[in-house]
């Protein structure tokens, strides 16, 4: 049963982005600011950090995967959420070997990974021709007020699911159950 924890609130956080920006005030989403939700990739920054062992890569897998369901669900060209987060997290995770998990390191990983994650997008939206946004407007417009608001919600989630992702990496360690 624990082995369905994880992607069912990678799909709970998959539907809630669709919703997201129905929360915030609408003077935020009548301004001139982009603000994308990633939840599902905050949530699989917090796996690679908390659940994932050094020779486990749940995380990326479940990056694929949830990648590849954004794009379906959500855009209209296929690989692009898929490539970047399975990428992102897999640099992530690279980074977390090095690095003690607590919220300062989260902090800082959902920084690096927000920033690569959403710069890969546009990237690979400009050169398909979908996006065309000046850097600078690109930067102030989008990069900052969608890492600030990933951030809050990092916040929010990292005191709910710290302990029980550690609990459920250490659980999944020393059984021999597969994802």
């Amino acid at each position: 049963m624990k082995r369905l924890f994880l992607p069912f609130f990678l799909f709970l956080f998959l539907v809630s982005e669709g919703v997201a920006l129905e929360l915030l005030p609408s003077s935020l989403i009548t301004g001139n600011l982009l603000i994308v939700p990633h939840w599902v990739f905050i949530f699989l920054i917090l796996i690679a950090i908390f659940y994932d062992k050094e020779d486990t890569y749940y995380s990326v897998l479940y990056g694929f995967i949830f990648g590849l369901l954004i794009d379906i669900v959500y855009t209209g060209v296929l690989g692009v959420y898929m490539f970047s987060y399975a990428l992102v997290i897999y640099v992530i995770h690279g980074f977390k070997k090095m690095l003690h998990g607590n919220i300062f390191v989260s902090i800082l990983l959902g920084i690096i990974g927000l920033s690569l994650a959403d710069i890969a997008i546009n990237i690979i939206y400009t050169v398909a021709g979908i996006a065309s946004m000046v850097w600078k407007d690109y930067l102030l417009y989008r990069l900052l007020p969608t890492l600030l608001s990933n951030l809050v919600f990092l916040l929010f989630l990292y005191p709910i699911f710290v302990k029980r992702l550690t609990r459920w990496g250490r659980d999944q360690l020393f059984s021999n159950n597969s994802l």
